[in-house]
């Protein structure tokens, strides 16, 4: 155990700029390979769904519990006041989520610690765990921490780095994604009950500049990740 935490306190050596060109077209590979997408794009629901529980807490409201889909989408319940500044605060949070956490481990990246990285990551996801109130979701988020844990635990330091890079690559470059698809759903006719169409109902700001408000900031997100962690070489 003094070995982990050894590993985890201490910063590693910067990974080769091939490691780092290869993760990312890895990651953007399973982004825009729909097949693959089908069943990735639960990470990206989970940093969604998660986003929408901390800031509930963050704002005073009682979260409820957390479902996931198996068709890739999610709820958050919580309980509050059903308009006013916190219910906005908890809607903003989902389509950005995914954005800010990539950015938050760019930035951890950048300063060596990839393997603390990863068992943050892992932290986080047993915590999230505590909140989920569906047999998928259990087996989404105990499936994605099965995979982080052996990473973590059992992968050489080369292999934690590149695995932390392939997940802060995968995702900043989803969330711009997640985005467009919920355009294209509401334009389908599909989403009325999205985060775009309940901040318009308690806002009266048309919803599709909230869906160009998160547009904005999850690629705001990519290029600050890419330039301020050196994602990309020099």
């Amino acid at each position: 155990m003094s070995e982990v935490w050894d590993n985890i306190t201490s910063a590693q050596p910067a990974v080769s700029v091939q490691v780092v060109v290869a993760t990312g077209v890895v990651a953007l590979a399973l982004i825009a390979w729909r097949p693959v997408w089908r069943h990735t794009r639960q990470v990206v629901t989970i940093a969604h769904e998660g986003a929408h529980g901390i800031i509930a807490l963050v704002v005073g409201r009682k979260l409820a519990g957390i479902r996931l889909h198996s068709d890739t989408s999610g709820v958050t319940v919580s309980r509050g006041r059903p308009t006013g500044p916190g219910m906005i605060a908890v809607l903003l949070a989902g389509y950005p989520g995914p954005a800010l956490f990539g950015l938050a481990a760019a930035f951890v990246l950048s300063r060596g610690y990839a393997v603390a990285l990863l068992w943050g990551l892992l932290l986080a996801l047993v915590i999230l765990l505590l909140q989920i109130r569906n047999l998928f979701g259990l087996w989404s988020v105990v499936a994605f921490g099965t995979v982080v844990f052996a990473v973590s635990w059992w992968g050489s330091p080369s292999v934690q780095s590149a695995f932390a890079h392939l997940l802060t690559w995968f995702l900043l470059l989803s969330a711009p994604r997640a985005v467009l698809e919920l355009q294209h759903s509401r334009r389908g006719g599909g989403g009325r009950s999205s985060d775009a169409d309940q901040l318009r109902r308690l806002t009266g700001v048309p919803a599709l500049l909230w869906v160009g408000a998160f547009g904005l900031v999850t690629l705001a997100c990519l290029a600050l990740g890419v330039v301020w962690s050196g994602l990309l070489p020099n």
